[in-house]
């Protein structure tokens, strides 16, 4: 697989090696901000380098399959190089994505939050059905989550839930689907079977905890503890295991009940409280900035959806800031949620003049 243009493979590596030989140089240390930042950079270039010469070699790969199958006339071969085939364009079309992550966060693990919202029991069974296909399409996207925090509701689905996200760019990945997300069916709750609209909210942070100081002093902390419930009521250890904190200057309240002990719960819990704080850092400084700035733009709010879900009287998934539907709302339920990531991504870097091309373009100009 040749190299060429945008994608200079040569010069990644040439580029990796200096960075590497920077990073040897004890002097760099002394500026700590200055190695951070080569640091960030060359492991960004060895991500980038790793995640082509996988495209390459799986190309090659392919190549020999086809010759294989011309030489030997052998038909069968056919359906496993169209598969291999649309395997790579789809690996190539999320490293090309990739290459546009250029936020401060977009590279970190991530928290997800759900909330039910308006509509009862049906909103509480919504809320279960978003969180099961979060879980599905972090499956399909290679990534670890865990659940740290999960309210059930009194008759069926959920209040809300707090998911740990760990993989690959996966807040860069997930923020897109902060918002609300709403339903419309004939509620499996009503006896008279009625169309029924519900809402609820999903909210990512990053999980900066590494990286970025967010000062919290024990005297603003409540912490209380209680005994881990499951659904139904039934209690999933014998101690109080669980731990609830209250951030007394902001009244945000975070809880985790998922770990083996109230040690790793509490942990698990403030490393929550520190990225609830740091977003709630940056919307302040985002809404003031759109004051500023951007005063027409719309909040987020109960009834400003940002994707629907109909189920009845017809089928579709639309979301409403690309427009990008599909018919086939239950491959989507089931975490096919790829497309609509993709294709809000795309439009946002279309907005900010960005493409895959464009960016590394810019990095090569740089170098030189």
């Amino acid at each position: 697989m040749k190299c060429g243009g945008f994608f200079d493979l040569d010069g990644w590596r040439s580029r990796a090696d200096e960075l590497e030989e920077k990073l040897k140089d004890s002097s760099l240390w002394q500026n700590t901000e200055e190695a951070k930042r080569v640091n960030k950079e060359f492991a960004r270039l060895k991500e980038r380098i790793q995640g082509f010469e996988k495209l390459e070699k799986d190309v090659e790969d392919l190549q020999v399959l086809l010759e294989l199958a011309e030489e030997e006339q052998d038909e069968s071969l056919e359906r496993e190089i169209k598969e291999g085939v649309e395997r790579v364009q789809k690996e190539l079309e999320r490293w090309q994505v990739e290459q546009l992550f250029r936020g401060e966060h977009d590279s970190k693990d991530a928290f997800l939050s759900i909330n039910s919202g308006a509509g009862g029991t049906e909103a509480m069974d919504w809320a279960s059905m978003l969180l099961r296909m979060y879980l599905r399409y972090c499956q399909m996207m290679g990534f670890s989550a865990q659940i740290v925090d999960l309210q059930p509701g009194e008759e069926a689905g959920i209040k809300n839930a707090m998911v740990m996200v760990k993989g690959k760019y996966a807040y860069g990945w997930l923020r897109s689907e902060v918002g609300v997300h709403r339903l419309v069916r004939i509620s499996p709750f009503d006896a008279n079977k009625r169309r029924h609209t519900s809402f609820a909210a999903v909210f990512v942070m990053p999980d900066i905890e590494e990286e970025v100081e967010v000062k919290i002093d024990d005297k603003d902390l409540r912490v209380d503890v209680f005994r881990s419930q499951g659904k139904g009521g039934q209690g999933v250890n014998t101690t109080d295991s669980a731990v609830r904190i209250t951030h007394l200057p902001t009244g945000i309240v975070v809880q985790c009940q998922n770990e083996r002990s109230q040690h790793q719960n509490k942990a698990t819990a403030l490393k929550i409280l520190k990225a609830r704080l740091y977003e709630k850092e940056q919307a302040e400084r985002r809404e003031q900035i759109e004051k500023e700035f951007h005063s027409g733009k719309k909040e987020i709010e109960w009834g400003s959806q940002i994707r629907s879900y109909v189920l009845q009287p017809y089928q579709l998934v639309k979301d409403n800031r690309t427009g990008y539907e599909t018919g086939n709302v239950q491959s989507v339920l089931d975490g096919e949620l790829e497309p609509f990531v993709l294709a809000y991504l795309k439009q946002e870097a279309k907005k900010e003049g960005a493409t895959a091309g464009a960016v590394l373009q810019k990095e090569a100009s740089e170098r030189k």
